[in-house]
Parts: C-alpha cells; structure tokens; sequence
C-alpha cells in the first residue's frame, strides 16, 4: 500500500480521484511508445525466425562468408564476429523484457512521463489546449470524464515559471485562470447545448406531440374515414404521428438522439458533481456551483423567452406544458447532482411573478426599491390592453354561453377565445399563483375605478336634467322626457364606458373562477374553509377590516354570491366614490341609455348567448353598480349619523342587521324602477319608423333580470308578457341553424300582421332585406342578418321535429318559464318613488295585443285600441298566450 503523496497526482496537487483520468492527457504518447515497442519486438522476433530457417537449411558457408567479408572491411577478429552474429536470442529476450516492463509498470509511470514530457509543459500549449477542447469535448469522440483532466492540468501551470523572474508567476497564474474559465465556459455552454436539445420540439417535444388532443381529433377522423387503416403508413394527415412510430427503422435514429443526449446530460452531471475544487493559486474552481448557475440561468432565460412569441403573447397552457418540460429534464439532471434544483426554480418563479403584497391577504407594504416581476407585468399588461381595453381594435366580445372572450380577427397569434376561456385562465393561475391573480387583479380595479370615475363626473354633470327626467318620469309626460333625454351630454360616450366597465367586470368574474378552481384541485380543505366562513360572515353595516379582508378573500376565489357586486363595492370604498347625492339619480341614468344610438347597431346572437357590440356587459356593469354603490352609500350614511352623534349610537345588533336588508330592498327597489322605466321607454317607441332596436333592448333587460341577484326572474313580466320573449327566444332558437344576428340594417319590421293578410302561403323573398310596408300589411316579423338569409319562413318556420326541439332548448333567455324560476327576494313594491305612475301594465301610447297563432308559430298583432278595450282584452286573453306560448316551446 502507497502512502499519501507517493502517487503522481498527489505530488502534482490533482485529486487521487482522477488520477486514471490524468494518465488519459499523456495516453496517446504512452500508446505511441507501446506501439514503438511492439514493432521493436516483430523486428526482431522475424529476424531470429530467419536466422532459425538459415541454420536449420544446413547453410554453413553463410556465416563463413559474413564474417570474411566484414573482416575485410572492418578488421574484427573471429571471436568478435561470431559473438556479434550470434543467435539473436539474448538480445531479443533482453528489450522485450525491457519493453514488457516498461509498458505494464503504472507505478513507475511518472518516471517516464517526466523522460517523454511534463504535464506542466503542456501551459505553452493552453491556446491550442483550448481549441482542441472545444472542437473534441463535445464531438462523436469525447467523454464526459475528459473535462476533469483538460481542467485538472491548470494547476501545473505556474511550476513552469522561473523562480528568478518574479513576473513570470503573476502572468503564467493570470493565463491558467484564463484557461479553466475558458474550459468552464466551453463545459456550460455544453451542458446548456443539451439541456436544449431535450427541451426543444425535436427532443421531448416531439413525444409530447403524440399526447394532444389535436392528434386524438384526428385519429378519430381517420378511423371513421377509413374502415381498415394502412399499416405500412405511419404518418397521419395535418403533420401528427401515429402512436408507436419510433418503432419504424427510418424513425430509430431520432430516438437514439434523445437516449444519447440524455446519457451524456446524466454523465456530465455526475462527472461534475464528483469532481473536487481546482486550485490555481490563489483561485478555487467550484464545478458544481457553476453547473448548478448554468442550469437555473439557462431555466430562467428560457422561462422569459417562452413568454412571448413571434406574434404575440404565448398562450398560458402552452407556457405551462413548456415549464413542465423543461422542469422535467432539471429534475432527470438533479438526481445525479447532490443539490436541491428545484428549490432555485421556486426562487425563480416567485422572483418573476412577486408584484408586491397581496392586496387582502397582506399588511405590509411593498418597498420602492424592491424587484417587480417582469414576466407577471408583461402578460398582465398583455391582457388589459388587448382584451379589456381592446387596443388592437379585434372586436372583442365577451360570450357568456361559452364563458370566454371571442374575436372577430386574432388578438396577436390567436383569438381571444384561445388565451381566454376557463382552462387558459388555469392555466394563468398554476403559472404566477395568487401573485399574478392578485395583480391582474389590481390593474382591472385601476382601470374599472376610472371608468367609475366617469360615471361620477357624468351624474354630477347632468344632475339637473336628471332630476328633470326622474320628475317627468313620474308625471307621465313623454314628449318632456324624451326632450330632456336629448339635453344629457355625451351619452353614448356613457354607454362605451360602460360597457368597458362590465367587460372588465366579467372578466375578474372568470379569473376569480378559475383562481377558485385551481385553489379547489389543490387545497380542497382550504376552499372548504373559505366556503364556509363566506356563508356565515356577519352582515353588519359597516363592516369592521377583518371581516372585509375576509370577504374580500373569499371573493377572489369566488365562493361569495354576488362577485360582481362585492368587486365594485371594494373599488369604490377604496378611491371614496359613490359620496355625492347625485348618485340617487343612477338608475335615471341609466334608463336614459336606451334611447341611445348604439342599440341600432345591436342583435342578439343565438351562438355566444350575448348581444352584439358587447352591450350585454352593459346588464353587468348597471347591476353591479347599482348593487355596489347602494351597499358604499348606506355604510357612508351610518358613518355620518354615528359622527353627528358624537359616538353615541342608541342602534343595536337587530338595527345593524335590518340595515343591510334595508339595503338589500333599496337595490331592489333601485333595480325594479329601472326596469320599470326602460321597458316604458322602449314600448313607447314601438310607434317608430326603426323598430330593429326593440327586440335587442327586451333581450337586454331580460338578461339583466337573469344576471341580477336582487330580482326575481319574472320581474319583467310586470312589464312586458312573457308571450313576447317566448315568441322570441323560440324564433331565434328554431332559425339557428345558421348563425344569427341581427343588425341596424335590418328592414322596418312591424312586430305584427294584420290577421285578415295572415295567409300561411305569405313569404318574403329572400333577396328583398326591405320589403314593402303599406297602412294595412306591414309584415311578419322577421330576424336579418348579415347574409340576408336568415329571413323568418311562413312555411317552414313551424318546429320540424322532435330533433329540432330538443336541440334548441334554453341555452339562454326564458325559454323555460317553470316552478324553477328564480326568486332570490320575497316580491316587494317595483319602485320607491312616490306619486302615481304613467306606466300601468302596457298602458302605453301605442297599446299592444300579442296574439298568438296555433296554425303558425306566432302572429304578432299590433292594433291602437283604446285603454279600456286593451285592458279588458289583456284580461281575458293572457292566460291563453302563455298557455300557446307553452305549445310552441
């Protein structure tokens, strides 16, 4: 047994660990030496069987005449020549002992490699050192255990330099740490080079793409299409791979890359981590720090570059299948490294999605200086101005059948609907957490809290004229309100504002869905707890912090009723609005809308469930607002009662409590006037040239009756039969077989035809979009779209079949008036105001009978009647519309 420091290595200051990999430097002048040797060793083994065959042949004379003739030239006695030309078999045992020796004796093996060259000397070399470690390392030939022997030889360097000559130490050290940086740097760039591979579309991506469901759709299509699939063709249509096509010979050699690149990424990971520090005077190389740097920095450079594409915003299920994968092949990395990668891939993520303090969840407040997460700005960023403001322009609408966002043209490289809808929204989630949640959050409040601000600035503006429409309201003069209605300033600029407002509303309402279902997957017990303290939070007015930090909570993971509602409540408690008495006018305000010119533009579409022109956001934004604001008002009304009364408050618990349900019933009563008023304005201009507008406003307030928690569903009925809407919903249902919209370029449909020209054989051309109105035949009501075919059919317009009417149940709208209705409070007084109200039940200026046709699918009769003649009709005649109506459902 050696002792310490009798090995070569030891005395060169290189680890015992790598001493067989040392030898490997001088391995090719040792092979050279051996194969010197050997062919030494064949010289002389045919030179002894030749002189063996010369003896044997019986020729005497050969040596006789060798020794003459040499004698001659050289004068060697006789004794000399024949010792000299001897058998040959001293000399031939003697150097292949020698040779023998020398090749299989490791331990004297410093002995030679000192006779034949120094490793030291190898330093005026280290140029050419470095160019041949780049151009081999990581070829066809090199091994992963090479590195440590090309590094290891640095740390002889500075022997070469001349005591005498004190320079020399400082230059030959600078040039040895220039060369393992330089080996490191080539070492890292390789390990990056093969991380990359497996994490690039031809590596892990190319197996992953077997799993879409992309590639199930088609291997369904193909099925149908072909009764027996080919097997010789593995290749299915649109660019997929049928399952197991690695097994076809043409695609081995993709697989054998994926099985050598990561076999080199294991053993280049274990060679490093095994690998001990390198000294090289005063500088120590750590490779498993700089491996452990290398492969977290090439994770994060990854993760930001991913983030986007060339077009536009990478899609959140995509850059969360991309994390996967490339954590994946970390994790396959760390099991042959002893440090813990994952822990500095959290680091990272939290470092790229920490935007401050969660606003309900924390108390401290985020540091000026501190780092702000770029890649959570950039797609938060990304989603307000492209889909809530709508910078681009794409037509983004928001479906509520479909619960996401749709396009009319690609928002970037996709439609809204691709980076949207519920599972993008996960998706979002899984990648930034409660950070990313927390600061989309934040940035829709911003922009929704200026919106709001408009709201503000619109009712203090046009306080008087409202005051003045609320009066004329009341008194029943429509021609006075329809005048003052004309004075209010910038109204549709109101209406778009709006509109924005609800959108960016509906949106939080989905990213608090899937917050609240990715939180459900992952801690059920913690979504169960903030369920349950959402159901049994007290309701007192005001509400101490905690309880709204709590409520607050619970509403980002939506497990509290009313989202909406509590969002813009928090909104306007935080930047005080909703303070001024003007806001007693908002639903006056908001009736005023739909005299606005924007409902020429709107229709109701059957495919998104929604209206076009996004105003069905417009329902959101009046009930959320109306709600929001009743609840800020009330708790500022006690506030300022508990001032005036220098602290001293006689209420109790009960009178705490009957406040909130007094609040409860003034946003119901709020919601009831404005339904009340707005179904007046829009049957009073039944009379109108341009009636295309009318079924999109019932439609609306429809919707909004159903959105709304502070109204029971049959709140309009009050107002508007249920006959109108049934008559409606099942018009568009049973003519969508095609897409329908309605638009203001829609003829001047009369909502009903005179029975004595209601003949089944009537039809309008489809051609004609205007057809023909005259005083006694104004037409049959009909729905236009874009393509002008969708024109209502007399003949056909009947349900064809039981098929049909199983597939046009209600997807929306109240095609299914049953027990199930929704009736969320007890039925209460339709309004708070006082004095006698113009509107009695359909007591408008043009009085209408809907009369419906069993024949047919409805006939639609407008006739101008009396007062007492309708009413008397409307009497006798209700029941049987609602009971036909039934019949065509």
């Amino acid at each position: 047994m050696r002792s310490q420091g009798s090995y070569p290595c030891d005395r060169m200051g290189i680890s015992r660990s790598s001493n067989c990999v040392l030898i490997q430097i001088k391995l090719y002048q040792v092979s050279r030496l051996i194969e010197l040797s050997n062919a030494r060793l064949e010289e002389l083994e045919e030179e002894y069987k030749r002189q063996t065959r010369a003896q044997i042949a019986g020729d005497k004379f050969w040596e006789e005449d060798t020794i003459e003739d040499r004698r001659s030239r050289h004068g060697i006695e006789d004794s000399s020549a024949r010792i000299t030309v001897s058998t040959g078999k001293e000399g031939l045992l003697s150097e292949g002992n020698a040779a023998y020796n020398w090749s299989r004796c490791v331990d004297e093996l410093e002995t030679q490699l000192s006779k034949y060259g120094s490793l030291k000397k190898l330093y005026f070399y280290h140029q050419h050192l470095t160019t041949v470690f780049r151009n081999t390392m990581f070829g066809p030939e090199g091994r992963p255990q090479h590195c440590c022997a090309w590094l290891g030889v640095a740390s002889s360097f500075p022997e070469c330099a001349s005591s005498i000559v004190p320079e020399e130490v400082t230059k030959i050290g600078r040039d040895a740490v220039l060369y393992v940086e330089s080996l490191v740097e080539s070492i890292m760039g390789g390990l990056e080079g093969l991380i990359n591979i497996l994490d690039s579309e031809g590596g892990f991506g190319s197996l992953e793409m077997q799993l879409l469901p992309e590639q199930a759709a088609n291997l369904m299509n193909l099925t149908s299409r072909i009764s027996v699939p080919s097997a010789k063709s593995p290749k299915v249509a649109y660019g997929f791979q049928l399952p197991g096509y690695e097994s076809y010979p043409e695609n081995d050699n993709s697989i054998k890359m994926l099985e050598a690149a990561m076999q080199r990424l294991t053993n280049l990971c274990s060679i490093m981590n095994d690998m001990e520090p390198i000294c090289v005077l005063n500088h120590v190389f750590v490779l498993r720090e700089y491996m452990r740097d290398c492969i977290l920095g090439n994770f994060k450079r990854r993760l930001l570059t991913v983030l986007k594409t060339d077009n536009d915003l990478q899609r959140p299920s995509v850059l969360e299948s991309l994390i996967r994968r490339h954590t994946a092949i970390v994790h396959l990395a760390e099991q042959h490294i002893s440090m813990d990668l994952t822990q500095g891939i959290r680091e990272i993520l939290l470092t790229e999605t920490f935007c401050g303090p969660v606003s309900s969840l924390h108390l401290f407040e985020k540091q000026a200086e501190q780092h702000t997460g770029s890649a959570t700005e950039a797609v938060c960023n990304w989603y307000v101005e492209n889909i809530i403001k709508d910078v681009s322009g794409a037509g983004i609408l928001f479906a509520p059948l479909h619960r996401c966002f749709k396009s009319t043209r690609p928002v970037g490289g996709y439609f809204a609907q691709s980076v949207t809808d519920l599972r993008e929204l996960k998706a979002f989630v899984l990648i930034f957490g409660t950070y990313g949640v927390d600061r989309l959050d934040r940035m829709m409040k911003e922009h929704t809290a200026a919106l709001l601000n408009c709201i503000d600035t619109s009712l203090r503006a046009n306080r008087e004229n409202l005051e003045a429409v609320a009066g004329s309201m009341h008194s029943g003069d429509r021609i006075e309100t329809e005048a003052i209605i004309k004075q209010i300033v910038d109204m549709d600029t109101m209406v778009g504002f709006c509109i924005q407002a609800g959108q960016a509303i509906a949106f939080d309402s989905l990213l608090a869905e899937a917050a609240g279902s990715v939180l459900e997957e992952g801690a059920p017990l913690v979504h169960s707890l903030l369920a349950g303290v959402a159901k049994h939070l007290p309701n007192d007015i005001p509400e101490k912090k905690e309880i709204r930090r709590m409520r607050r909570v619970a509403n980002s993971v939506n497990v509290v009723g009313d989202h909406d509602s509590e969002w813009v409540r928090s909104i306007l408690e935080e930047v005080g609005g909703a303070s001024d008495g003007s806001w007693n006018l908002l639903p006056y305000l908001f009736t005023t809308f739909m005299t606005s010119t924007i409902w020429n533009t709107t229709a109701f579409n059957v495919d998104t469930g929604g209206l076009s022109n996004n105003i069905h956001c417009l329902a959101r934004c009046i009930c959320s607002v109306i709600a929001g604001s009743g609840f800020v008002r009330l708790e500022r009304e006690y506030q300022q009662k508990q001032s005036l009364s220098n602290g001293h408050v006689t209420e109790t618990f009960d009178a705490e409590t009957q406040n909130r349900l007094s609040a409860e019933t003034s946003i119901k009563s709020t919601m009831q006037l404005f339904i009340k008023f707005s179904a007046g304005i829009i049957l009073e201009s039944w009379n109108e040239s341009n009636r295309s507008h009318l079924v999109a406003k019932l439609i609306f307030l429809d919707q909004l009756c159903e959105i709304s928690p502070y109204l029971p569903r049959s709140s309009l009925e009050s107002h508007v039969p249920y006959a109108i809407l049934r008559s409606v919903y099942s018009q568009y249902y049973s003519k969508s077989l095609t897409p329908l919209a309605l638009l203001s370029l829609s003829p001047r449909h009369s909502p009903a035809m005179s029975l004595a020209h209601a003949s089944p054989a009537l039809k309008q051309p489809h051609g004609d979009s205007t057809p023909q109105s005259s005083v006694n035949d104004s037409g049959y009501f009909k729905a236009s779209s874009t393509h002008g075919q969708d024109q209502y059919d007399t003949e056909n317009g009947s349900i064809r079949s039981t098929d049909i009417k199983h597939r046009n149940v209600r997807r929306s709208g109240p095609l299914d008036y049953s027990l199930s209705r929704k009736t969320k409070f007890v039925e209460g007084s339709t309004s708070s105001s006082t004095g006698p109200s113009p509107l009695p039940r359909f007591a408008v200026s043009s009085y209408v009978s809907w009369i419906l046709n069993k024949e047919n699918d409805f006939l639609l009769l407008v006739s101008a009647r009396s007062p007492a003649q309708w009413a008397g009709d409307w009497k006798c005649s209700k029941r049987r519309m609602i009971q036909w109506a039934g019949d065509l459902d």
